[in-house]
């Protein structure tokens, strides 16, 4: 394109002066359609000599770039508007596409590039450098370009959409896979709360186990629930039609040991004055929990072993052989391994327990389970003790998480009861229940003492005497009141039915 104007018109000698004036008027005309023309387009638009110096320039180019007219014309564009890249790097003359176009005579698109606004930023275009002929001689070039700032901001958003859209996909994936699996977990294991990994690891092990025969060893700290993990595995059996049996060993008196597995039969020994049905026996068809496995007397472990392998036993002071089709899942706070080096747990016996060996992690490994079990223990609580229903707090939860809980879930359960009872209306004292704990390290300090004091060993007899003697003042105290609420159960710390049954061994009744 050439746009000249009328001084570039000479009259001829054949033209009159009227119409030299009429053909003036003409390009005049023509020149001043063109300029509006341009100026009415919406992208900038520059023209260039085959020096590369800028000849024309429209408004629109004008307000892209903020360089007016007089700040371009006649001056290379290059080094004006397209001297660097947007990092800054220099963009050398040599390789400027719009100078191409001089060069090779070919129409050169760009789309990725910025020219420099007269402020100093960079505005970001795509623009088409094209030669211009005249009679096939090539006269400059033509640069049409466009301010695509706001293409750019849209495509990224849209990009940024689309990778949040893939995230939330992914997202909602997660939940679906993890709701199914809470699906799963609240059918089979409705008993265990929980949403933690370390947790979800465990009942992975329940649900690989459970509906086989193999024996299950389940390990953990005191109060991290290794009962709840026994039931889960025997109600996801194919035995879970058939009773679950379960056996305290820490709460059986070594004498009463086979009688309590094996049964009696009448006058077996003194005191026995009727037959006796052992925990062996009763859990025929289905499953046997040996809870605390690790506090049966060794030379009592033979015996269970023999009855574990054969699957036969007699009862005490009984000839007959009575067959039993049981399952085995122990339990144990104790590292039974150490047990077995030191002496005091039989090796066969550990090998024939831990076929498949289960670890239930502890309350401090399972932070993101404290809230859903303090809430769930909470609503027990309140409907226990008649309490309007209450909520946690967030900065009380954040309180639980980060307490040690030594006692794990258990003590979880303690702090929570205790909190209602301190409380009144819908304001959880929680602070109150939790100062108590200090209390609890005071006493392990006493009892670290009286372990260091060897002066006063009591014997069997005698601890059990003291025992004895421990039970009937918790009686006495509590009314004779055995669960619930201030009963002695709950003042001693133990569950209603290990106290019913250290009352029945020691023969305690209210007179």
């Amino acid at each position: 394109m050439t746009i000249t104007s009328n001084k570039d018109v000479k009259p001829t000698a054949k033209m009159t002066t009227g119409e030299q004036a009429a053909k003036n008027k003409q390009l005049q005309h023509l020149l001043t359609t063109h300029q509006l023309i341009l100026n009415a387009a919406g992208e900038g638009i520059y023209g260039l000599d085959c020096d590369g110096n800028t000849t024309f320039v429209n408004a629109a180019a004008a307000t892209i770039l903020g360089w007016q007219a007089q700040d371009v014309l006649g001056k290379p564009l290059h080094d004006i508007h397209h001297h660097s890249h947007k990092d800054g790097s220099p963009y050398l003359r040599e390789e400027c596409p719009i100078y191409a176009a001089l060069k090779d005579g070919e129409v050169h698109r760009v789309n990725d590039e910025v020219f420099w606004h007269a402020d100093g930023n960079a505005i970001a275009v795509d623009y088409t450098s094209t030669p211009i002929y005249e009679n096939d001689e090539l006269k400059g070039a033509v640069v049409v370009f466009r301010d695509i700032s706001e293409r750019i901001k849209i495509e990224q958003e849209r990009q940024q959409a689309f990778a949040e859209i893939k995230s939330l996909k992914e997202q909602l994936e997660e939940e679906r896979d993890y709701l199914r699996d809470e699906i799963n977990i609240t059918a089979n294991f409705g008993e265990i709360i929980g949403e933690s990994q370390s947790l979800k690891r465990t009942l992975a092990q329940i649900n690989a186990v459970a509906n086989t025969p193999t024996s299950v060893l389940v390990l953990g700290e005191s109060g991290v629930g290794k009962e709840m993990v026994a039931r889960a595995i025997h109600h996801n059996s194919d035995r879970a039609e058939e009773p679950l049996v379960k056996v305290n060993c820490a709460s059986i008196p070594q004498e009463l040991f086979e009688s309590e597995f094996f049964g009696h039969i009448k006058g077996a020994f003194t005191g026995a004055h009727r037959d006796r049905v052992g925990r062996m026996q009763l859990a025929n068809g289905g499953t046997l929990f040996l809870d605390e496995v690790g506090e049966i007397p060794l030379d009592l472990q033979g015996k269970l072993l023999r009855a574990l392998q054969e699957n036969e036993f007699e009862r005490v002071g009984d000839e007959e052989t009575i067959q039993v089709d049981v399952r085995i899942v122990a339990a144990t706070n104790r590292h039974l391994e150490d047990e077995v080096k030191h002496g005091r747990f039989r090796e066969d016996l550990f090998y024939r327990l831990s076929v498949f060996p289960v670890e239930v992690p502890p309350l401090r490994e399972r932070l993101a389970d404290i809230a859903p079990l303090a809430q769930h223990f909470l609503n027990a609580s309140c409907q226990l003790l008649g309490r309007q229903k209450m909520g946690l707090s967030l900065p009380q939860i954040k309180h639980l998480r980060s307490h040690a809980w030594p006692g794990n879930i258990r003590e979880l359960k303690n702090v929570i009861e205790r909190a209602v009872i301190l409380s009144s209306g819908r304001q959880l004292k929680l602070e109150a229940a939790l100062s108590n704990e200090s209390n609890v390290a005071k006493s392990k300090l006493d009892t670290d003492r009286i372990v260091q004091d060897e002066s006063n060993i009591l014997t069997d007899e005698g601890f059990r005497m003291l025992e004895k003697a421990n039970l009937i003042k918790a009686m006495r105290r509590c009314q004779w009141k055995i669960s619930g609420q201030g009963g002695a159960a709950e003042f001693l710390g133990i569950k209603p039915s290990t106290l019913a049954y250290r009352l029945a061994a020691f023969g305690v009744e209210k007179k």
